[in-house]
């Protein structure tokens, strides 16, 4: 919208009314235009989502800041499920170009995408990510099997006295739950149902350790509904403590308070292991080699998913793919790998980056 034709319309209008009051209304009708049209562009890529990927993307917007003639992108932490909903708003300016992901995108949330136009979805698979249980290098450390893990964080659980029936948890204590553990109060900090390491933790180690007990799994067979409230239900009573989708506060809690436990990914572990330790779980330490071939019981992949009616009308979006999937940065010894991010198999690489280089998009319905 240009300025001039604005003017002369307004131009007519005073010149027919003879006023004062008219010229202050052309003046305002102008300036508001002018700030509209400049709201109506953005020159910089707008990314939201994942705690867990928010690390690996910022070093990556940070490096394409500065070895490209495009603005530094705008990375908020908003988690997953968050970032997801932000995205799936609509296009446009006012509405997220990328968003990061610590598991893979819903096929509710690609319905929600499309039903507000966002039709045209490009996923990028970056590598994968150990979640841990972690607590402060001062403290004892922890050797837990899922079934320790669902005993000790699930809303109801199987009758102490070994009835086949749910209890309301009535676990306080790690020696309660397990004889060999710790005799300390049980108090874990961790995400909010908003986060994707919420989603992957209830579903590899909730679920991992619910499904232990024969007759809760045959559940699942009758009534997936129910089964999934049973596994995946987190307690409520405050021995499970929302900590948001910061993951170095929880950090920063937990060496603070050594009788605590937090759940985050593997990265946040890798870059603070002066001040936190992993637990081993199912008798696997959450290392970065246990994690890439596949030893350790709670890893999952990570995500970024791009908006495709937005590549060509906000600068830079294919040249920040670029940086993201190159070799230099998510390749075998990239520096995302130095920052914690366990990398694709080279076969699953090359298949990542010719996707992504051909702006492959998501089906309306997933595979």
């Amino acid at each position: 919208m240009k300025f001039s034709g604005l003017f002369s319309a307004e131009a007519i209008v005073l010149k027919k009314h003879h006023s004062l009051p008219a010229l202050a209304g052309a003046l305002l009708l102008a300036l508001a235009a002018g700030s509209a049209h400049a709201q109506a562009a953005r020159d910089y890529i707008s990314i939201v989502g994942s705690s867990t990927v928010y690390p690996f993307a910022t070093v990556v917007a940070e490096q394409f800041g500065r070895t490209t003639p495009f603005k530094t992108p705008k990375v908020e932490s908003t988690g997953s499920g968050g970032g997801l909903k932000l995205f799936c708003a609509g296009v446009g300016v006012s509405h997220p170009d990328i968003t990061n992901a610590s598991r893979r995108i819903k096929q509710s949330e690609i319905d929600n995408c499309a039903a507000n136009g966002v039709t045209e979805i490009v996923e990028v698979k970056i590598g994968y990510d150990g979640i841990v249980l972690a607590n402060s290098v001062d403290a004892e450390p922890y050797e837990l099997s899922l079934r320790d893990v669902f005993l000790a964080l699930a809303k109801d659980v199987p009758d102490p006295s070994g009835a086949e029936r749910l209890v309301p948890n009535p676990y306080r204590n790690w020696r309660d739950v397990n004889p060999a553990l710790p005799d300390e109060p049980i108090e874990v900090l961790g995400p909010p149902p908003t986060s994707g390491t919420r989603d992957a933790f209830v579903e590899l180690a909730m679920e991992g350790g619910c499904k232990t007990f024969p007759w809760i799994a045959a559940i699942k067979k009758q009534d997936k509904q129910r089964y999934k409230a049973i596994c995946h239900g987190i307690r409520e009573d405050g021995r499970y403590i929302e900590a948001g989708e910061n993951d170095n506060l929880i950090v920063q809690k937990l060496a603070a308070n050594h009788h605590a436990l937090g759940i985050f990914g593997f990265s946040f572990l890798d870059q603070n292991a002066d001040l936190v330790q992993g637990a081993r779980i199912e008798g696997v330490e959450p290392t970065f080699e246990a994690i890439a071939a596949g030893e350790y019981p709670v890893s999952r992949p990570l995500f970024f998913y791009v908006k495709k009616a937005h590549i060509g009308a906000i600068p830079g979006i294919p040249e920040y793919l670029e940086e993201f999937t190159s070799e230099r940065a998510m390749g075998q010894e990239g520096y995302l790998v130095d920052r914690g991010l366990i990398p694709l198999p080279p076969e699953e690489y090359a298949a990542v980056v010719d996707r992504v280089r051909r702006l492959e998009t998501l089906g309306p319905t997933l595979e």
